[in-house]
């Protein structure tokens, strides 16, 4: 995946075939991150800290409600990816990218937290473990391939 023109606040991407399948693929694990993952604070203990908690995981619960219907759009939109002469075009706008990348970062973290939260490279590769590096790594992939076209 390349980015082939950024212009008016559409980005424009050059993608081959595989580039295409592997990010449908990797969406489609979305979402990957539980409400129990994602702790209210890691430091101590807050006033009402059970009632704050919980109020963050009905609103990222909802978020994820929204973000599924809007990938379930993404995912379906046949204009979303057009075929050029030397593979496909994907546009998007800026709002579109960061959307992608919070999505993107889900399914990162997610499968991060279900090999277990390592903090030095993974060496545990085996049958169980492998979708769930493979989830990290491509969703890795394509957001710094998005980002780098935000900072053009």
């Amino acid at each position: 995946m390349k980015l082939i023109r950024s212009t008016n606040g559409k980005l424009v991407f050059r993608l081959g075939q595989r580039d295409k399948l592997l990010l449908l693929e990797v969406l489609k694990l979305y979402p990957r991150i539980t409400s129990s993952s994602r702790p209210l604070t890691k430091f101590g203990k807050l006033p009402d800290q059970q009632t704050n908690q919980r109020l963050l995981d009905e609103a990222l619960a909802e978020q994820r409600v929204q973000n599924k219907k809007l990938l379930e759009t993404f995912l379906t939109d046949p204009r979303r990816f057009a075929e050029t002469e030397t593979g496909l075009r994907l546009t998007l706008s800026a709002v579109d990218v960061e959307w992608l990348l919070q999505v993107l970062n889900d399914i990162r973290i997610g499968s991060w937290v279900m090999l277990g939260s390592p903090e030095e490279k993974f060496e545990n590769l085996n049958l169980e473990t492998a979708p769930h590096y493979w989830a990290m790594e491509i969703s890795g992939l394509f957001q710094s391939r998005f980002l780098e076209a935000l900072e053009t």
